[in-house]
């Protein structure tokens, strides 16, 4: 049975999550607040969690970045239509996806499908990581195991979702990964045409890695991203 943090203070949208996804076998726990949502994940453990951003008293996408500062729990944001602003400033501050007001039951249930196979995909490579411990790419290196990344002998602070896109373009260190390639792997199967979401995060991993001429992260322009070991300039940022 998957646990569900559902976090509204939307008495109506609240029961009709409560009963759309209890009617799948999911075992759906509420939360009215910000404060209550960060309690509850810290203390409930949900598998998945379903965040409004519009809340009473912090607002979603500070919600959002505390709950990564100790977690790696799916976050799936309800966002207003129309705000791609707010859209991407969740997916800066750790979400995996969104789904816009109004929905139907069976895009949230799908786009709640995906989050938890690819979180689970994510911690079986976990797992099996131990065989390659770390990738060194000129001064970063990228430990597979521990989730860590250093450059030139000092730690770079990166969320769950950044560490991810840079273990898969360090993996494929030299190569040309497409925007397709890097959605499906990284985000899941059911991706493939949000090349919004490989935008956001290959700028968020540029600026922590000192890279805004995009000469380590190199944009291929129309095509996707290639991460190199030498330093001289080459194509364009995104």
């Amino acid at each position: 049975m998957t646990k569900v943090l559902v976090v509204d203070d939307d008495p109506s949208l609240l029961k009709a999550l409560r009963i759309g996804l209890t009617a799948r076998g999911d075992d759906v726990v509420v939360a009215r607040s910000g404060t209550e949502a960060i309690n509850q994940v810290a203390l409930a453990r949900p598998d998945l969690v379903v965040l409004d951003l519009g809340l009473p008293d912090i607002d979603g996408i500070e919600v959002c970045r505390r709950i990564r500062e100790f977690s790696a729990v799916p976050v799936l944001v309800l966002s207003a239509y129309g705000d791609e602003r707010r859209k991407v400033e969740a997916l800066d501050s750790g979400a995996d996806d969104f789904v816009t007001k109004p929905f139907g039951m069976a895009e949230l249930e799908a786009r709640l499908r995906v989050a938890l196979r690819h979180s689970e995909a994510v911690s079986a490579e976990g797992t099996a990581a131990a065989a390659a411990r770390s990738v060194q790419v000129g001064d970063l290196e990228v430990d597979l195991v521990h989730h860590m990344a250093s450059l030139r002998g000092q730690p770079v602070a990166l969320t769950a979702r950044e560490f991810e896109l840079l273990a898969y373009l360090a993996r494929h260190a030299g190569k040309v990964c497409t925007h397709q390639m890097i959605l499906k792997d990284v985000w899941g199967p059911g991706y493939g045409v949000e090349s919004n979401y490989v935008r956001v995060y290959t700028h968020r991993l540029r600026k922590k890695l000192g890279d805004d001429e995009g000469h380590l992260l190199r944009t291929v322009p129309g095509i996707g991203y290639q991460l190199v070991a030498d330093a001289h300039p080459s194509a364009s940022n995104a």
